[in-house]
């Protein structure tokens, strides 16, 4: 079969379910972890993870997931999309069950690596099933159902991590993603051929090694910097020099390579690349204020995992809500119009961090948190059809992960710079309250402010208790004006990308591959 198969629209809705629900399960992980940091750097009830562990248990999975995306595309290219999917599906399952029971940071690191080569396998997969399921302008509607199955994931994963806290120890969190696994798994055999390319790629070793290498180079130097407080010792910039240099050389072979896994070549079009740059921003600023919120709302504020989770239903809402809306809007007038203002208004929230203290009434940040979700949701729907709108069928793996690996990569550096600047903040402005610490616990309590918590439970020393909460919240506001630029630039970069060239732009048409002498060639399908 040298075409796209024509399924049963019936058909169609279950494998966008199925999809949905694989997408879900990511999203879900994701935002369980962010309620779940408070506990784990607790040294009673979690595993005593300091501000650097906590970085690379989230980063490490970010970073596994957005260096090995373009292998798992050509994989599904040459092996079939499903059975990729179900691989990565049941490794993810498997190292959930390893992260639950993790006894110490070191082992939670290693096993939020093994999630994040399972979310590799899973996400262009994904992806590519959905552009082979749906053509013409029903794939635009489908990208944009499926994109709300992020903001269902960011609804149910903190006010589940929230119960499961409450009543159970830590890794309960990471074993909710087994019978996720299991259903979805259950639907992607019975319902989804097994879509592959007539021409599969090599699978780019080099280009692979290089990437994972500098990223975790880069990774590494930025978390170090955190660490020791400084940028000018050798252990922070070389490791970052030398993650720029392998960077640097991974796109030179892969611009040199014929078939390569991740193509620059895709970067340089005005709209592709331009779009991607912006949403990596976009990621970069939304994870790192993530991780800020996490330990603002269950540390400085004392609320308990399930109250942060209910917390944070507003992101959540605004983001399903926002998708659909940003869909629609553009209908009417066009996607610069409508993802740019909306895209600065979502920076300016995460500057509005600026502005939270220890009092700040609830309403307040409940109605931030809901504004924000809904700019986020009306530039990543809309943008992410438009981007992949420009795919070519048969690059559908590749393509797909160019978009995904660029934004994670924004969060793989989001979190090592957001938290390494928190961590810089936090020691230069707790450093006056520790001349009255015992000098055996003022490194422990210059760590972060849950280790001053406790040292100050420890010592009895309500004092240092408060002052470390203070010392957090002023990490928080500067961390908040430079997340606020960061996010500010990704909306110049979109404008720029997004710009009519020549002749105003109407809407985006998505292109009909059941049409014409211009349909790309397409792979085959071997149904189940």
């Amino acid at each position: 079969m040298t075409t796209s198969p024509t399924l049963p629209k019936t058909r169609q809705q279950l494998i966008l379910a199925v999809l949905m629900l694989c997408s879900l399960l990511i999203w879900l992980d994701n935002t369980v972890l962010s309620i779940a940091l408070e506990t784990l750097a607790d040294p009673v009830r979690g595993l005593d993870a300091d501000p650097a562990e906590l970085q690379w248990a989230t980063g490490a999975y970010t970073l596994a997931f957005a260096t090995l995306m373009f292998t798992a595309g050509a994989l599904g290219d040459r092996y079939g999309h499903r059975t990729v999917l179900v691989t990565g599906l049941m490794l993810f399952a498997g190292s959930s069950v390893w992260a639950a029971y993790a006894n110490d940071p070191r082992q939670l690191i290693a096993a939020r690596v093994a999630m994040g080569v399972g979310s590799a396998l899973i996400m262009p997969a994904n992806m590519a099933i959905l552009m082979w399921t749906f053509t013409g302008p029903a794939r635009a509607t489908a990208v944009a159902v499926s994109s709300t199955s992020a903001g269902a994931g960011m609804a149910a994963g903190p006010v589940l991590a929230g119960l499961l806290l409450d009543h159970f120890w830590w890794g309960s969190v990471f074993l909710v993603n087994v019978p996720v696994v299991v259903v979805a798994v259950v639907g992607m055999v019975l319902l989804v051929p097994d879509f592959r390319s007539p021409t599969p790629r090599p699978l780019d070793p080099a280009g692979m090694l290089l990437s994972i290498s500098g990223l975790a180079a880069l990774a590494y130097g930025l978390i170090r910097a955190g660490q020791v407080a400084a940028w000018s010792r050798t252990d922070v910039w070389v490791p970052i020099a030398v993650g720029l240099v392998l960077l640097a050389a991974f796109v030179r072979v892969e611009l040199r390579s014929k078939a390569p896994g991740f193509d620059p070549r895709l970067l340089a079009q005005r709209m592709f690349g331009g779009g991607n740059a912006a949403l990596g921003l976009l990621l970069f600023a939304t994870a790192a204020v993530t991780f800020y919120n996490a330990f603002y709302l269950q540390g400085a504020r004392a609320w308990s995992p399930m109250e942060a989770g209910l917390a944070g239903l507003p992101t959540a809402l605004g983001a399903i809500l926002g998708a659909p809306l940003g869909a629609r809007l553009v209908r009417r007038w066009s996607l610069r119009a409508v993802s740019a203002p909306a895209f600065t208004v979502a920076a300016l929230t995460m500057g509005a961090y600026g502005f939270f203290g220890l009092c700040t009434p609830l309403l307040w940040i409940e109605a931030l948190l809901l504004v924000q979700g809904l700019a986020i949701g009306m530039v990543l729907g809309p943008v992410t059809a438009a981007l992949i709108s420009t795919l070519p069928l048969d690059r559908a793996g590749a393509g797909s992960a160019v978009t995904n690996t660029v934004r994670q990569t924004g969060s793989v550096i989001g979190i090592a710079v957001g938290g390494t600047i928190m961590s810089i903040a936090y020691r230069h402005a707790i450093e006056p309250s520790l001349s009255e610490v015992p000098a055996a616990a003022q490194d422990r309590a210059r760590l972060s402010a849950e280790q001053a918590r406790h040292v100050a439970t420890v010592t009895d020393r309500p004092a240092l208790a408060h002052a470390a909460d203070e010392a957090f919240v002023h990490a928080m506001h500067v961390g908040a004006v430079w997340i606020m630029l960061v996010a500010l630039a990704g909306a110049a970069v979109l404008t720029a990308a997004l710009r009519p060239a020549g002749k105003p732009a109407g809407p985006v048409r998505e292109p009909d591959h059941d049409q014409g002498g211009s349909r790309p060639a397409t792979g085959t399908a071997s149904r189940p």
